[in-house]
């Protein structure tokens, strides 16, 4: 009886869209299960969802450290939501110019939500 040894396949990966929208969720997800498992720890296991008040808020964004981590938290969270939208979606387009601009249309959609949120967390233009 012999066995043969699998040949190794080679595919064409296209670099489209959607090849860098699957990319970018797999690297995302590595950084945001640490992100968000570090953030549950701390808020709510050290310090206890009961101590966070405005206060507390404020005292850690003093540190620019700390908003940098609270706007990739929010980022990458929100992207992994909005490509769940996209894919549930997508079931019910069947048109692929309507595809497109509904990936386009999303993805502008969690742009402009990721910034307002950052200029928010960063603290925006003051007012006088």
């Amino acid at each position: 009886m012999t066995t043969s040894i699998p040949m190794e396949r080679k595919v064409d990966v296209p670099k489209n869209y959607e090849t860098y929208a699957w990319v970018f969720m797999r690297y995302s997800a590595l950084l945001l299960i640490p992100l968000v498992w570090i953030h549950v720890l701390i808020n709510d296991v050290l310090v206890g969802v009961h101590a966070i008040d405005l206060t507390y808020v404020q005292q850690r964004w003093a540190l620019m450290g700390w908003r940098v981590y609270d706007i990739l938290l929010l980022s990458f969270t929100f992207a992994h939501g909005v490509n769940g939208l996209r894919t549930v979606t997508r079931d019910y387009l069947h048109k692929l110019s309507h595809r497109k601009w509904l990936d386009w249309g999303l993805l502008a959609f969690w742009f402009l939500v990721s910034l307002i949120g950052a200029v928010a967390i960063i603290g925006g233009v003051r007012m006088p």
